[in-house]
């Protein structure tokens, strides 16, 4: 018989994993049974009724999370010199065009979002294969390819995250920190799947929202009542 650890008798005693909660409960919850000794993500993950194989069910879009996601995200602003001053201002981390660019092809990808301009996405696409694996090529869907860069920047430091559909149908991303109280998490997750709502694809077709899970770093997933967040 498998014998069950200390820890997961633990997140046994307070959440029924077989059960879907309220979103309010699950955020509540997923504090409760995080065991990790840092400030650990806190994820959700949606499954859509859309066939990711059809461009016309497609699902990708950008939100503005209320409480942010509690990281301090890594801005790479490529953009001319006329523009340097202004992202600088707006709290990019990294700015340039060739010599990051030069960097970027000798492997270095050290950063979460990648902003630049219309102009030099010349220059830019050439990195597709290098940045493309990696979630991190600019485009214009997703606000990163812009030319008021400084908005574009703040917003990315204010909590703007974007999201797109994987081959399975799911979305994937971090709505906060276990660090957060149950009200921010909950306000943060709302926000994501009210956007995924209002993306629905009209040729998909039947249940829309078919499943979301909330789960931390290292923890079991906990099952959302859809009809809690969807009514």
């Amino acid at each position: 018989m498998k014998r069950i650890s200390k820890k997961r008798k633990e997140v046994l005693s307070k959440v029924d994993l077989g059960k879907a909660y309220s979103l309010v409960e699950a955020c509540e919850l997923v504090k409760a049974i995080s065991t990790t000794k840092f400030d650990a993500s806190v994820d959700i993950a949606v499954r859509l009724g859309v066939d990711p194989r059809k461009a016309n069910q497609m699902v990708r879009g950008t939100v503005a999370l209320p409480h942010g996601t509690g990281k301090d995200m890594r801005v790479l602003v490529l953009c001319t010199p006329d523009k340097e001053a202004e992202a600088k201002a707006a709290g990019a981390d990294h700015v340039g065009l060739d010599d990051y660019i030069a960097k970027i092809k000798g492997g270095w990808t050290d950063v979460d979002v990648i902003i630049t301009m219309p102009s030099v996405m010349g220059k830019v696409g050439a990195l597709g294969r290098i940045l493309g694996p990696r979630g991190l090529m600019p485009n214009p869907k997703t606000g990163t390819v812009t030319l008021d860069v400084a908005k574009a920047v703040a917003e990315v430091k204010a909590g703007k995250i974007d999201f797109k559909v994987d081959k399975y149908g799911i979305i994937h991303s971090a709505v906060g920190k276990v660090s957060f109280n149950g009200s921010m998490l909950k306000e943060n997750a709302n926000e994501l799947i009210q956007a995924l709502i209002k993306l629905k694809p009209s040729a998909a077709k039947g249940t829309y929202i078919k499943s979301i899970a909330l789960s931390s770093t290292m923890s079991a997933g906990i099952q959302i009542d859809t009809k809690s967040v969807t009514a």
